[in-house]
């Protein structure tokens, strides 16, 4: 069987085995997947640093039937987070980007749109973009495109965010005196319908809001 090559982010990994990492990625093509990347623990694997949290690469991967996880060949790096991971309150947002894809989408199902939300959101980041600004877009288009976004209660001043967010892309949004405080209530309102959905509770909204 061929390997498939799909562009992916990188979610999650869990060491397995002696050496291995269960791997968990966001395939533009194929959807989240879940894989072995046999020996990637070791001090000289080939898969170097492609396997961090939301690395953006090209992943080589076997795929059989009735096997539930794909095995990986091999990792080619597009796209680090390093820089961003060196500081801490974007590095948190990261946490909180690849926590909510990995929890709200199915598994196996193609999703473009998202695919392109994590695009245009670490692009905001790595231009420097405000982090609030990119956690709010980023929960806000989330939301929507799982189909879960109903009429929200919130302040006018988070309305005015929602209205312009939903047509507006990241970069060309409204220059704000972002803070902690700015679309709060609406943050939270997401956050809640996230967790609804998943039936669970995020691990990584306490700690963006301990921030």
């Amino acid at each position: 069987m061929p390997a498939r090559m799909s562009e992916s982010f990188i979610l999650q990994t869990y060491p397995f085995r002696e050496s291995d990492l269960v791997v968990s990625f966001f395939t533009r093509d194929q959807g989240k997947l879940r894989g072995v990347a046999r020996r990637a623990r070791r001090p000289k694997s080939s898969f170097g640093s492609g396997l961090e949290r939301l690395s953006y690469a090209t992943v080589s991967y076997y795929q059989k039937e009735n096997r539930e996880l794909v095995s990986l060949n091999s990792c080619d790096l597009v796209q680090s987070q390093f820089a961003l991971a060196s500081n801490y309150e974007a590095g948190v947002a990261l946490d909180y980007l690849a926590e909510v894809t990995e929890q709200l989408l199915p598994p196996s199902e193609t999703n473009e749109r998202h695919f392109r939300l994590l695009i245009a959101v670490l692009d905001s980041l790595h231009a420097a973009g405000n982090v609030w600004t990119a956690v709010t877009y980023f929960a806000l288009w989330a939301v929507r495109l799982a189909g879960l976004l109903p009429e929200l209660r919130v302040s006018a001043d988070s309305r005015a965010i929602i209205e312009e967010m939903l047509v507006t892309p990241i970069q060309q949004l409204t220059v704000r005196a972002w803070t902690k405080e700015t679309g709060a209530d609406l943050r939270r309102a997401l956050n809640r319908l996230i967790e609804e959905q998943v039936e669970r509770n995020l691990r990584t909204t306490a700690i963006l809001e301990a921030l």
